[in-house]
């Protein structure tokens, strides 16, 4: 069901929610600034014992991070297993797939870092077996040639995500996925993605909550992650323009959500409507 008004029509759909997944960059909050309506909101899924996870593209950032980052903005209470990023899901991939002797050059943050290195990989900067490139704000030139250079050589390439823009508080900036396209542009391969739009972090997400993807709501920004992932997983979906995804942009995109609102104050008005 397409769900054209979010005030009158939502609401049905919304009261046979048993479980959801929120987005947070663009979602929950825009750099360091915590978006409309996300505490209420969450106190909200609490009161109605509405289990939830957060799941992020961004890489940068372990879960003890974000969790950290949650607090400082008020929202205590959350517990590591519900922080579901493209690095967890990266991580779970690698060990999975490669042994532990498997040698790893991680182009990315120091949360990639840490959690590749926690996992017990070898991460070294030559002679890798894996390449595996994610969001940078520290990227340099040297940064990104060695990584193609290892590519070049033989090394398997795995990106985080492909989000080509990333929300700050400044407006949208290059994200992880503008970087993949350097390296596919400078390497001529393509990397295999971990995150949204991909089932994977769906899957984990879906096995966190124990709730069936009819019966789960996806709040996203993004139209071609958030939405058209969830939606390929068999979710219900709401996009919230408090992120990337612009009005303009809904009107012609072929991915359309089952729900659209200004933000999480106009969510939460839909599901608990006056009277």
């Amino acid at each position: 069901m397409v769900l054209t008004d979010s005030q009158t029509t939502s609401a049905g759909v919304l009261d046979r929610i048993r479980g959801v997944v929120m987005d947070m960059d663009g979602v929950l909050w825009r750099g360091t600034e915590i978006l409309p309506g996300v505490l209420p909101f969450v106190d909200f899924l609490r009161e109605r014992h509405v289990p939830f996870v957060l799941a992020s593209n961004n890489s940068t950032r372990t879960p003890q991070d974000y969790l950290i980052k949650l607090a400082g903005m008020g929202l205590h209470g959350v517990d590591a297993q519900q922080i579901i990023t493209s690095g967890t899901t990266t991580v779970d991939y690698l060990k999975r797939h490669y042994p532990v002797t498997t040698r790893i050059h991680v182009l990315g943050g120091p949360g990639l870092k840490q959690m590749v290195d926690e996992a017990g990989f070898t991460r070294v900067d030559e002679n890798a077996d894996v390449v595996v490139a994610g969001l940078d704000f520290d990227l340099t030139y040297e940064r990104i040639k060695r990584a193609a250079l290892l590519i070049r050589a033989g090394a398997e390439f795995i990106g985080t995500n492909d989000d080509a823009t990333f929300p700050s508080t400044e407006g949208l900036i290059p994200g992880a996925g503008s970087l993949l396209a350097a390296l596919k542009t400078a390497t001529g391969r393509a990397p295999k993605v971990m995150g949204k739009p991909g089932l994977a972090m769906f899957e984990t997400a879906l096995g966190v909550l124990g709730t069936d993807p009819e019966d789960t709501l996806m709040i996203g920004d993004r139209l071609n992650t958030d939405i058209a992932g969830a939606r390929a997983a068999g979710l219900k979906t709401a996009l919230v323009l408090t992120g990337v995804t612009t009005r303009d942009e809904l009107l012609v995109s072929p991915t359309q959500p089952d729900g659209v609102f200004e933000n999480l104050v106009e969510l939460l008005a839909a599901w608990q409507p006056e009277g």
